[in-house]
């Protein structure tokens, strides 16, 4: 860890290389380089709060640190807060379309030139293979609408390097209740962080895991995989049948692809109903679904790297 006046001294270094940078492909190398180096310092620190016992704050990735967010927050820290833990490709995001005559519905990225005339090539052209895309990034605008309820978009976790900033089981079925909450309690005798939301149709559930920075997805989702199987050691009686896969659902990114995709929660119509919302203990919905946000911790990336689920031999297939 730097000294604080090294830290400074590397600072000014840094900002003298961005002045003189020659081109904005040497000034963007240079700020890459010192957020990398700026999330490694991150990581430890946090790591080491762990160690001394003293759990590492919750704000971070941009959020505002005047307190917490609650429901009487301005839309602003809302959806600072939101876009934080919920932090998957923000260059692309999929959305969600029905067609009501015929009854069917998915997801699609969002792209400036869908359906146009001699330029899109759907449905014959995958639009990760499409020579003319022209992917939408996300924005305010987008989670404020989700929220609202005008529009029901997701997100694309696995990140272009193969990393990820959060890990998110899938619960289906009627047992999910029972299997999520088992999930839960080995989560929780492992202290890795996580919660509950109930899904847009209210037959399932996510656990989700978030995580303070960026790590590989092979190692979030082997984490995920020692916990399936805490789980079910902890209940061998269960069979676990709901519990469906995580996401991302790869450990790496195909060529042109993005991986699989997730709902984003608090989707305003399902809200209404009691869906797409996290829940406490009982299965109820958090009375202030901003203030326990909020209050979530994150894993640090070395916490993940060294929990000690590690020691196990043997990984379920995820």
């Amino acid at each position: 860890m730097l000294h604080p006046l090294r830290h400074s001294l590397v600072y000014r270094r840094n900002r003298d290389k961005l002045a003189h940078a020659s081109s904005h492909d040497e000034e963007a190398a240079l700020i890459q380089e010192r957020l990398a180096r700026l999330e490694a310092e991150k990581a430890a620190l946090e790591a080491r709060l762990t160690e001394i016992g003293t759990q590492p704050t919750a704000l971070n990735d941009g959020l505002p640190s005047a307190g917490p967010i609650t429901s009487r927050s301005s839309e602003r820290d809302k959806i600072a807060l939101f876009r934080s833990l919920f932090r998957g490709r923000e260059d692309v995001y999929p959305k969600r379309w029905e067609n009501t005559g015929k009854g069917k519905a998915g997801y699609a990225p969002v792209c400036a030139n869908e359906w146009a005339p001699r330029i899109c090539g759907k449905p014959r052209v995958k639009c990760g293979a499409c020579p003319n895309q022209a992917f939408r990034e996300v924005t305010d605008e987008a989670i404020d609408g989700h929220l609202r309820g005008r529009h029901t978009i997701g997100v694309y976790p696995l990140l272009p390097d193969d990393a990820c900033r959060f890990l998110a089981a899938d619960f289906d079925g009627p047992s999910w209740q029972r299997d999520a909450g088992a999930f839960l309690e080995a989560c929780r005798a492992k202290n890795v962080p996580a919660a509950l939301e109930r899904s847009r149709s209210g037959h399932g559930g996510h656990v989700w895991i978030f995580f303070a920075g960026p790590v590989p997805a092979a190692l979030a989702r082997r984490l995920g995989a020692h916990l399936v199987t805490e789980t079910m050691e902890r209940h061998p009686d269960i069979g676990f049948a709901s519990y469906d896969r995580f996401f991302p659902s790869q450990d790496s990114v195909a060529a042109g692809g993005f991986g699989n995709l997730i709902a984003l929660p608090l989707q305003g119509g399902p809200r209404e109903g009691g869906n797409s919302v996290f829940l406490d203990d009982r299965f109820q919905p958090h009375a202030d679904q901003w203030a326990f946000l909020s209050s979530l911790r994150r894993l640090a990336p070395a916490e993940a790297a060294g929990n000690d689920l590690f020691s196990r031999p043997g990984l379920p297939d995820v």
